[in-house]
């Protein structure tokens, strides 16, 4: 099915035409909007809404006409239909002539429409529209509850929200122990379970009420903890769709329980981070969720952190390696203080701390993963490796 849009002050005409179009069966009108859009409010409705065709009012010819252009402009692609209460030859000309190939009118006969539609339909097929979205969806997942999952999702998402021009999203998918809203110390009427719901018919009014904000980053909380809440599959696309258009980053906290949605939401993330820490029940489970993501052909997407990593480690870095068959990415100093003082006062760990730098230099690489990591200039734990090691074992560490 088609997705439309209809821009159209006309009251009566505009509920005309919705009719004629639920009548079709072949498009579905996903927002409806009274007045002509300018600047910044078209901008936001057509990443809200990404539709393969407006339905158009030209009663206003010039600024029909002129928004038409602009819709083009930011989504090729898009087809425009005009609608007007009668068909005018003069304005039937001057709208053929910006390329809006199709002009409906009252009485909007069945057939009429359903061929408009059936041609607009190839023309979609061969040239859909092109509507900036972002692949940058990251994944953070612990090897284990307690590994401090949340902390660098929350600290990391932070970090990425201040840089220039990075409009960062944290959506908080532990249904079980979701800790995000807990940490940023806010209380939201809405949470995730709210923004699936809703996501089939979501827009950038709704979203506004969805989000919660701290400084440059919007923030959807767990919520309280809901064991039995279900999310199917196309509410997922739905919502990362919606998101993909309205952000540059997008991170997810999940859960670490393997969830049918999280399954899902790994598949759409360009890289998943594997949180554990350098002790033997952590490393156990991140090494079977290792084996999970390679029968999930998903393994090339993992990143390994290594979080409370000491200096003088009981177990080494290079012994964590080969455990996990593959290397380290990043390494986070162990802070409980820092860590404490934060979840405290509802803020971020303190960017000047080994530990913020850390978080600092990891949104530096996911954004600008070129970078060599060594400029980051803190102490040695935090790298990252790209030689491969093997998945042999170390004796007496983990049992087989």
């Amino acid at each position: 099915m088609l997705r439309g849009a209809i821009i159209c002050p006309d009251t009566q005409l505009r509920a005309e035409l919705q009719d004629a179009l639920a009548e079709t069966h072949h498009v579905a009108i996903v927002r409806v909007v009274d007045h002509y859009l300018e600047g910044v409010e078209l901008v936001r409705f057509l990443r809200a809404t990404a539709p393969e065709i407006v339905f158009l009012s030209v009663a206003s010819s010039r600024r029909a006409l002129e928004l038409a252009a602009r819709i083009e402009a930011q989504t090729p692609g898009v087809q425009i239909v005009a609608v007007d209460r009668e068909v005018n030859s003069a304005a039937l000309v001057e709208t053929m002539r910006t390329g809006i190939r199709e002009f409906l009118a009252p009485p909007f006969e069945i057939d009429v429409v359903q061929q408009a539609l059936q041609r607009l339909e190839g023309i979609l097929e061969r040239r859909p529209p092109s509507i900036e979205s972002t692949d940058l969806l990251l994944a953070f997942i612990p090897a284990k509850a307690g590994v401090g999952c949340s902390t660098i999702a929350l600290n990391t998402s932070i970090a990425l929200s201040r840089l220039p021009k990075t409009k960062a999203l944290l959506a908080d998918f532990d249904l079980n122990c979701g800790m995000i809203d807990f940490m940023l110390q806010t209380e939201s009427k809405y949470s995730i379970a709210a923004a699936v719901e809703n996501a089939h018919q979501m827009d950038e009014i709704l979203w506004e009420k969805l989000i919660t904000s701290r400084g440059d980053l919007d923030v959807i909380p767990a919520g309280r903890t809901a064991p039995g809440f279900r999310i199917d599959a196309l509410q997922i696309r739905y919502l990362l769709e919606f998101a993909r258009r309205n952000y540059q980053v997008i991170c997810t906290d999940l859960s670490g329980i393997l969830e049918k949605f999280s399954v899902e939401i790994l598949h759409e993330a360009r890289q998943i981070f594997l949180v554990c820490t350098p002790e033997v029940p952590s490393l156990h489970l991140a090494r079977e969720k290792l084996r999970f993501f390679r029968t999930m052909d998903l393994d090339g997407r993992v990143k390994i952190l290594l979080n409370r990593a000491q200096k003088r480690s009981f177990i080494p870095v290079s012994e964590i390696e080969k455990v996990l068959g593959m290397p380290v990415f990043m390494s986070f100093p162990n802070d409980y203080v820092g860590v404490h003082k934060a979840l405290t006062a509802g803020k971020q760990v303190s960017p000047a701390s080994e530990l913020g730098k850390g978080f600092q230099a990891l949104a530096e690489a996911i954004c600008r993963p070129e970078k060599p990591l060594a400029e980051a200039g803190f102490f040695e734990s935090l790298r990252a490796r790209k030689r491969p090691v093997s998945d042999s074992r170390v004796p007496g560490l983990l049992a087989s």
